[in-house]
């Protein structure tokens, strides 16, 4: 459950100094806030998920009003001018919709990265062998691109479980055991295979000497052609 604070008009703007950057209004004019606190459940306690959260609801917002939508912390500030009444308590009606069940947003891949403090590279392999479930995708246009990009996104439920449990460990020795047996598995290939090549050009070997023996010797040809080598 969200925590909410809220604060209609704020005329002594020292009270809320502590609310960190502010839209990119006259201070003198901001006279309307709102907050909103993130829930623990909804963060993940990763501040690119903060992010992610911010960015998610002021993609919502209409484009003029999207800039006094700010985060400090776990807070979700949204700072206008009394001259937009009307504009902020639409806006502040947006933000209170898109923050019903946040928590069950799904989790994008740089978010899971920071949550569980992993590598690419781990995210890819546990993506491909079903330790990190998709749950589902998404696709997305890059901003000044024409292109757009498909990725796997993730169960924050799951995602809480997976930190929860520090199996994140557990999945590196796993790893770490596999990529020994692997590497000890190639040593032996390639010795095998070393081994079977030095056989191989020693049987050659020792052919070509038995051919050169034979061709010294006085009338051996004679006796091949006799059938006597049958």
């Amino acid at each position: 459950m969200l925590c909410l604070q809220q604060h209609d008009v704020i005329d002594d703007l020292k009270e809320a100094t502590h609310l960190g950057v502010m839209p990119k209004h006259d201070k003198n004019h901001i006279e309307l806030l709102k907050t909103w606190v993130l829930a623990p459940a909804a963060t993940l306690g990763s501040s690119v998920r903060m992010k992610g959260i911010l960015l998610e609801i002021r993609a919502r917002l209409p484009h003029a009003t999207k800039k006094s939508l700010n985060l400090d912390g776990r807070e979700l500030t949204l700072m206008m001018s009394t001259s937009e009444k009307a504009e902020f308590h639409a806006a502040s009606a947006i933000v209170a919709k898109a923050l019903v069940n946040i928590e069950t947003l799904p989790v994008i891949p740089r978010e899971i990265e920071d949550i569980l403090t992993i590598k690419t590279s781990e995210r890819h392999r546990w993506l491909a062998d079903g330790r990190l479930p998709s749950a589902g995708t998404r696709t997305v246009k890059l901003r000044g691109r024409a292109r757009k990009i498909t990725f796997h996104v993730f169960d924050p439920r799951i995602v809480g479980d997976i930190l929860d449990g520090g199996v994140v460990e557990d999945w590196r020795e796993e790893d770490a055991a596999a990529a020994a047996e692997n590497r000890r598995r190639a040593a032996y290939k390639a010795k095998l295979t070393r081994s079977l090549r030095n056989t191989t050009k020693g049987g050659s070997n020792s052919e070509a000497e038995h051919g050169d023996v034979a061709s010294n010797l006085v009338g051996w040809e004679e006796f091949g052609r006799d059938g006597l080598l049958r």
